[in-house]
């Protein structure tokens, strides 16, 4: 029988049991359809950056109990030596042996590391293979996954932390004999002089604060206390309360892929978000808010940024089909938990790809696959495709436009590039209110297919000295133009140490006001 023929059943024989029945059976989507249709776009939201997700700049205390914590994973390390007065170097960027005869640092000269514990370390170099020992003790760059041969420590002198010794897996020390000949093989004692072969000075040059970093820097025990210390603290019931009664109707909330895997993922992850983001949608029942799932971190990570949790910032999302098909069962997950909830309001396929490794034709395939897992489960919630990075804003317009409840995001920030940095209060607002206000009718199509979102922004910039009226001007003309996305506005983020990219101070100090 059809559901049509029952349903003229139940009207004609059985009207009580249509009434108890049929009604049931539809509650949870016109539930989410009532609270989206009273609530209205496009949403003015707030993003719940650095809670479920980490981002070591959002609240750096996070890692301040970590043992070097200047040594996580992804931190980069360029190596000279005391003797000869050079850098060490993968020869070729990788493949080849290790030398010590370079003036300048730059990127063969730069090794990432891949942490085991607070001393130990796998050296990843330029070309993605790792240090290791050779059978004649020469040391190289030649393997493609680490093992016993490429584990080492650092050891630092209690003195000056920049001057550091290499034990390699023989239990000897690297020393650069000469510029062409840099072996595992010195056994002596130092006292850390410039006479010495197995001294090197240390440029740290960049490092990571993720949730990887995090993780792998505790250790699982002690990392499972602190985020779930963190997750239970620094979002909770009153925010909710402080968000509904501050003009804002939506969040967004960043997540990573081993979500699904709670209450157990995958190594160094830690347990326990899931329950978080459960409380999240309780609160946002209670307070008519509507929740945006954004996957900000997918398998193999889908940029070089801490905030898609890679290990080291390489990226290898959309390079396999294996890791897309991944990606889409923690989309199915998210979907099927929460789509009977009324405050689903969307779930957004991932945060910020780029390319290389995010081509068009991966991303596309993903989008596609991804939506057809939401509509699974859900016919109501909107799916949110995120633009590329450095791409082509357009890109992605006429294949969003093709599919019913699509948005598309745009994140803008007046950051992150030089042509901010010497622009003025006004300059700044006049960009805003011409060039972001064309970037986005660009993105706006009349027929409403994709909604636009503009899932990112803040009222921060690189201007100096600017007053409080500066910056209220400059957080009200971002609202007016952004408010014309057809979809809404997200700000980044709720909290953060730095106040400007916090709503809840900016909103509290006067900063911003959200007109009703």
């Amino acid at each position: 029988m059809t559901s049509a023929e029952t349903h003229i059943l139940c009207r004609v024989r059985f009207p009580l049991l249509l009434l108890l029945v049929c009604s049931w059976w539809l509650l949870p989507q016109s539930d989410a359809r009532r609270m989206l249709a009273a609530q209205g776009l496009p949403i003015r939201a707030v993003n719940l950056g650095g809670w479920l997700l980490t981002e070591g700049w959002i609240l750096p205390s996070l890692f301040d109990d970590i043992p070097n914590k200047d040594l996580l994973d992804g931190t980069q390390l360029q190596f000279k030596s005391v003797t000869q007065n050079r850098y060490l170097v993968a020869d070729q960027g990788g493949g080849a042996a290790i030398l010590a005869d370079r003036v300048q640092a730059s990127g063969w000269e730069t090794f990432k590391l891949w942490r085991i514990n607070e001393t130990t370390f796998n050296l990843r170099v330029f070309g993605n293979q790792f240090v290791g020992v050779n059978s004649t003790g020469g040391v190289v760059a030649t393997a493609t996954t680490p093992g016993p041969s490429e584990t080492f420590q650092l050891v630092r002198w209690d003195s000056d932390k920049s001057r550091v010794r290499i034990r390699a897996p023989n239990g000897l020390f690297l020393q650069a004999k000469t510029m062409e000949s840099v072996t595992a093989d010195h056994n002596k004692d130092t006292d850390w002089g410039d006479d010495d072969p197995s001294v090197f000075l240390t440029n740290n040059v960049g490092g990571l604060q993720g949730e990887y970093q995090i993780c792998n820097g505790y250790g699982i025990t002690k990392a499972t206390q602190v985020l779930r210390n963190h997750w239970s603290t620094y979002i909770n019931e009153s925010d909710f309360s402080f968000i509904a009664s501050s003009g804002l109707n939506a969040v967004r909330i960043p997540v990573g892929w081993w979500i699904a895997s709670d209450p157990y993922p995958p190594l160094p992850f830690v347990g326990g978000s899931l329950q978080a983001l459960d409380n999240a949608f309780s609160w946002a029942e209670k307070y008519k808010l509507g929740v945006i799932v954004d996957l900000h971190a997918a398998p193999g990570s889908q940029n070089p940024y801490e905030h898609s949790a890679t290990r080291d910032g390489s990226q290898e999302w959309g390079t396999t089909d294996a890791n897309i098909a991944q990606t889409v069962q923690v989309i199915d997950f998210l979907a099927a938990r929460y789509a009977s909830s009324p405050s689903l309001l969307a779930i957004e396929l991932l945060n910020e790809p780029l390319a290389p490794g995010a081509t068009l034709s991966s991303l596309t395939k993903y989008y596609q696959d991804g939506y057809n897992a939401v509509r699974r489960h859900t016919s109501a919630a909107y799916v949110i495709m995120s633009n590329r990075l450095s791409a082509d804003a357009t890109e992605l317009l006429q294949f969003a436009g093709g599919f019913s409840g699509a948005v598309l995001d745009v994140h803008y920030y007046n950051l992150f590039s030089s042509v901010f940095n010497s622009l003025t209060v006004e300059q700044n607002i006049d960009f805003v209110r011409n060039n972001r206000s064309s970037d986005l009718a660009a993105v706006t199509n009349q027929n409403g297919r994709p909604l636009t979102f503009v899932g990112e922004w803040v009222a921060e910039w690189d201007v100096q000295g600017a007053n409080k009226t500066d910056y209220q001007r400059f957080a009200q003309v971002q609202q007016d133009v952004y408010g014309r996305a057809t979809f809404g506005w997200a700000y980044w983020t709720l909290k953060n140490v730095n106040n400007h990219w916090s709503m809840q101070w900016m909103i509290q100090n006067g900063y911003i006001s959200l007109k009703t």
